[in-house]
């Protein structure tokens, strides 16, 4: 029987809205974990392929046939991979390179939930605040608009 383990690379997808309320998502595994969407790139595909997949398979929000755009942020973040979660990798792997991508959808646009245990659509402000990691509160910070 061979494992296999997760590549040490994932894409983060900062998802708002036309009105500026960012998404967040509640991890089933850890209650007090929000965050944007993200997932581990699968062999083979290019960090933006793994966010338009991670987006479908999350939100059921598909980029491609509602002609989103999918913003390439052109940041790279490299973060320690958190010890509950260490054996999903190989052996001495001690960080994830994460690549970070925003989406802007319409208001309407409506949220299926299949790996998270709740939603909400959040100011920036309060999006920052509710989300665990320092790499999405810093994408937020960084890729969400300011509304005025």
């Amino acid at each position: 029987m061979s494992i296999e383990y997760r590549i040490p690379q994932s894409a983060l997808i900062v998802i708002y809205n036309q009105s500026g309320q960012v998404l967040v998502m509640q991890r089933n595994d850890d209650p007090e974990f929000w965050q944007s969407v993200t997932g581990t790139l699968e062999v083979g595909e290019a960090p933006a392929e793994t966010a338009i997949r991670e987006v479908k398979e999350e939100t059921g929000i598909d980029i491609v046939k509602h002609q989103y755009q999918l913003l390439d942020c052109d940041k790279i973040n490299t973060y320690p991979i958190r010890e509950m979660w260490q054996h999903r990798y190989p052996p001495n792997t001690p960080f994830n390179t994460e690549h970070v991508f925003a989406l802007q959808v319409a208001d309407e646009h409506i949220v299926q939930l299949t790996e998270h245990s709740a939603s909400l659509w959040l100011d920036k402000q309060a999006a920052i605040e509710k989300v665990w990691s320092d790499t999405n509160r810093q994408a937020i910070q960084l890729f969400v608009p300011n509304v005025e």
